[in-house]
Order: structure tokens, then sequence, then C-alpha cells
């Protein structure tokens, strides 16, 4: 798996600097987050976006759990990052079947919280769990150490019920000063090292810099930033699916 370095930090001070307002879209629009499935068998919005080919190999049923840049806010139906990673997968003969469990203005906290509720509602284990949360954290300027344990947290729980996660970092901006984003940048490969997850270090890295591909708050993808994240994140996502399912 390719590991990205975020070496570029001067234009993202800059975005950093709107970070209140996209905390507060964030926060106040929880009610507008998809709602989470009942069961494995949920689809998004994938009715009229399959490809003509065929899938091959064993169904592969992938969970995602974030906050809003999972939810799709501000897009419109089908235009979700989990959305379109499920439709790019299966254009590629990969049988996913993808599930959005993920709630806008959540914090690690608020996952950690309903993280069992999600999974026992399931109707059977996930092949891939997609973690995506920390964001939110970062934008009310919550304590590193705080969001590690709650990450930490989380994927004790995965692993007990031999779940595979692949985790989408984040990347803090340089006006946090250099100790706070020094020790929220090592969090996630820390992590990732400790429960043996596979991980892109910052999954925002292609478009963070240009803020066309981005909606007015500046935190939030426009669709076109939805396709770009699919395009550059796609062989890791497929690389951290079971290889008995495809992977």
């Amino acid at each position: 798996m390719q590991i990205s370095t975020w070496s570029k930090t001067i234009r993202f001070a800059c975005a950093a600097a709107v970070l209140p307002l996209g905390l507060a879209a964030c926060s106040e629009n929880a009610s507008e987050a998809e709602a989470v499935p009942a069961s494995g068998a949920a689809r998004l919005d994938a009715g009229d976006t399959m490809p003509a080919i065929p899938v091959m190999g064993p169904e592969v049923n992938i969970l995602a759990f974030g906050n809003s840049l999972f939810a799709g806010y501000g897009l419109g139906e089908g235009e979700s990052y989990p959305a379109k990673l499920e439709a790019a997968l299966r254009a590629r003969g990969v049988n996913a079947v993808m599930s959005n469990a993920s709630v806008s203005g959540d914090t690690s906290a608020a996952g950690l919280q309903r993280l069992e509720f999600v999974l026992d509602a399931q109707e059977s284990k996930p092949d891939l769990f997609i973690l995506e949360l920390g964001g939110n954290d970062l934008l009310r300027g919550l304590s590193p150490a705080e969001t590690e344990a709650n990450l930490s947290a989380m994927l004790e729980e995965l692993q007990s019920r031999d779940i595979p996660v692949l985790i989408m970092g984040m990347r803090a901006p340089p006006n946090y000063g250099p100790e706070y984003q020094a020790e929220f940048d090592a969090l996630y490969g820390e992590l990732a090292e400790t429960y043996g997850t596979a991980l892109i270090p910052f999954w925002l890295e292609e478009i963070y810099e240009d803020q066309s591909l981005f909606q007015s708050d500046r935190i939030h993808p426009t669709s076109e930033g939805i396709e770009t994240l699919v395009a550059s994140t796609l062989d890791d996502v497929q690389q951290a699916i079971p290889e008995d399912k495809g992977g």
C-alpha cells in the first residue's frame, strides 16, 4: 500500500482559517445524515448507477463509518464517498455492497458510543470496516490523546469481532501549533501499527490544495471532489479487502 506524505502545509493553513465554519456545518446538520442501515443488506444509492459489466466473486460487505465527510453533507443522492466507492469497486468487477453508517457532526467519542449498536444491527459481519473519524475532534480542538483513546477502543471492539479495518487518516493544519500537529498527525499511523489495520494516512490529500473541489464552507468536498477522492483511494480500499473476498 502506498503511503502518502503531507509535505505541503502552507496552503492548507488558509483553509484552516475557516474551520469553525465547517464545524458549525457539521454540528448543526446531523439530522441530514444518512440513516444508519438496519442490516448489511442495505444498499447505497446504487440502483441506477450500477455498471453494465458483470461483477464476479463473493459478495463483499463493506461498512462505512464516519462523519459528514462520509455522510455526503451538501451532496445529492448517490454522491457520497461510500456510494461512489461502491460503484467504482463494482466497475472493477468487485462484488461490493456498501452500507453507510455515517453521521454528520460525529466526534470519535460519538462514534464509539454507537459502534456496538451499528455492528449488532448488521445481518452479517462486515468483510471490511472503513473508519473515518477524528476530523470533528480536530475542529473542536479536542486533545489528540482523547481522539486516540476513542479510536483505540473502537479498534479493540472491531478486533474482538475479527473485522478487518481500513483507517482513513486526517492531518492537523499548522496553525494548531507544532506540538498539537505532531501529536495528532502521528495517532493514525500508531493505531494502524498497533492493531494491524490498513491505513490511508491522509485521505483528503489529493484534493486539499484545490479549493474548487470543496463546497463554500471549504470543508466538505463537492461531487467532483468526491470523485477525485474515490479515484485516488480506490487501490488502497481494494487492497484492504480480504483476499478470499477478491482483495
